[in-house]
């Protein structure tokens, strides 16, 4: 039979790209294994349990950091795991934990609250009882208030007295229509994130002039939490010449909105404060955590696989779904590696960032110190070493797929990889982008690097950066099915021909976090 002259020439253009898809090797007896370590033997729930329970909130250079830190490099060691270590990165400053947090109406009557310290903030030196004055964010109305302020606790208010709806569910699972309209996720440029940082100066210089002022404390409404979920913040004063004097507290909606509407009935009101923070100058400089299952392969050993998610967390709760979760599934990773002894023919890195929430300071670093600048792009000869970085940082829901970052010529190379895992749910290969994460500093420098897609679950609605995200809200099963995909994802990285193909290097640009 013969073809028609066009179907010939299109079957000549696509035969490279079928090929392709075809050549690409699935190593099943493998995927089997991995898939039957994490059924059988997981330690999923120990590792989480480890990292949120036992070394509680992780603010960078904190006690709970540090004790976490210890933890991971001694675990690292015990599963074999070499060059397993506290790698500084550079100077990010102080070390800050609660020590305690007492806030209740005294009057018209007694009631304890639901509060929080802001991240960095000055303690109160004692107990705090002091009225309660209601102020907009208006500085030229502030200016001309005289000394009125002055010993006084100063809400903050603004126009929206709501609070979120319950009839919306808090959970929910990515259906499949969902993934095929997903485009991109937590995504923002450089200008976008330039105007939220003025919206945060501005705050802070707000609080500058209150504290002029000479007001005793001052309290800020959570950003759309309910049923006592409060949504933690933070200062900027972890620089070394940050020097934080007057308390600020974080109050939940419904304790806020029942001290303003008293306010605004003109009752006067009365709270009582015992704040103890305590802050930690003795080391400045902040670590990521590292180690390796070294390359066994005479010509590919020096080249790597890197995977990681952040170790630093908020600290309103203990860091469990941003980011213990994702840090669990890669312990977990290279603990189903070790334990099946695979032997790969890369390096396989796994490395624990310090200092995310500040602005992903810690890979940022890292990837400066190690393979070139973010933003200049001017490189070091190990940045061509790098097959690929794989991340995790949404949550932990189960993995439902990946973004490409668009680099199309993975497609093929990772819907293969997926195709074991479709039982699972993991079926979604996505073009698009998605950020505020860490592997965005590998992929802006030129590096294969990625974020899996995962079920959204409560991470947005309820956990992120609260008191409730806690071991409590890990969906453990889903992090099992993480951990399972990653590993098969590692290990075919690992062991593959040729490096997982490259975009262009990007253009040199603003770094995303620049003045964070």
């Amino acid at each position: 039979m013969k073809w028609p002259f066009t179907l010939v020439v299109l079957s000549l253009f696509l035969l490279p790209v079928a090929l392709h898809a075809q050549e690409e090797k699935v190593d099943m007896e493998m995927i089997k294994k991995i898939r039957d370590e994490e059924m059988s033997r997981s330690q999923v729930a120990m590792i989480a349990h480890y990292l949120t329970d036992v070394s509680g909130a992780r603010l960078t250079n904190s006690p709970g950091y540090r004790r976490a830190t210890s933890w991971c490099v001694s675990e690292f060691k015990k599963w074999g795991l070499a060059n397993a270590a506290a790698e500084p990165w550079g100077e990010f400053g102080k070390g800050w934990e609660i020590q305690k947090c007492y806030v209740a109406l005294s009057a018209p009557y007694y009631q304890s609250f639901i509060a929080y310290p802001f991240a960095w903030s000055a303690g109160t030196n004692g107990l705090l009882s002091a009225p309660v004055i209601a102020l907009t964010q208006d500085s030229a109305s502030v200016e001309k208030m005289g000394t009125i302020l002055k010993g006084k606790i100063v809400m903050i208010t603004d126009n929206d007295t709501s609070l979120r709806s319950a009839f919306q569910p808090f959970a929910k699972r990515f259906a499949d229509s969902d993934l095929v309209n997903l485009k991109e996720q937590f995504w923002g440029t450089y200008d976008e994130m330039q105007q939220y940082l003025e919206v945060e100066k501005a705050k802070e210089r707000f609080y500058s002039l209150l504290q002029k002022k000479g007001v005793a404390a001052i309290v800020a409404k959570d950003y759309g939490g309910r049923d006592g979920t409060v949504h933690a913040d933070v200062i900027d004063s972890y620089k070394k010449d940050g020097h934080p004097v007057v308390p600020k507290i974080i109050l939940s909606t419904e304790d806020f909105l029942r001290v303003q509407r008293l306010l605004e009935s003109n009752i006067p009101v009365k709270l009582d404060m015992d704040i103890k923070t305590k802050f930690y100058t003795n080391d400045l400089k902040a670590s990521n955590v590292v180690a390796e299952i070294p390359g066994t392969d005479p010509v590919l050993k020096n080249e790597l696989v890197i995977i990681g998610g952040h170790l630093d967390s908020w600290y309103g709760g203990t860091g469990a779904t941003d980011n213990a979760a994702g840090c669990t599934v890669m312990m977990e990773v290279v603990r189903l590696l070790k334990a099946l002894d695979v032997k790969p023919r890369r390096t396989i890195r796994i490395v624990l960032w310090g200092g995310e929430e500040q602005g992903l300071f810690g890979s940022y670093n890292y990837v400066r110190n190690h393979f070139g600048n973010p933003a200049t792009k001017e490189l070091k000869p190990d940045q061509s070493k790098v097959s690929a970085y794989y991340n995790l940082d949404n949550g932990s829901g189960k993995v439902r797929g990946i973004f490409l970052q668009e680099n199309e010529a993975l497609r093929p190379i990772f819907e293969k990889w997926l195709e074991p895992f479709a039982d699972l749910g993991a079926t979604a290969v996505k073009s698009g982008n998605t950020g505020f994460t860490d592997h965005y500093t590998f992929d802006v420098t030129g590096m294969p690097g990625f974020e899996f897609i995962q079920d959204p679950l409560e991470y947005l609605t309820r956990t992120h950066h609260t008191n409730m995200d806690v071991y409590d809200h890990l969906a453990i099963n889903d992090l099992k099915q993480a951990a399972a995909v990653i590993a098969s994802f590692v290990y075919h990285t690992a062991m593959r021909d040729e490096k997982l193909p490259r975009k262009p290097l990007p253009k040199p640009e603003h770094w995303l976090f620049e003045g964070f």
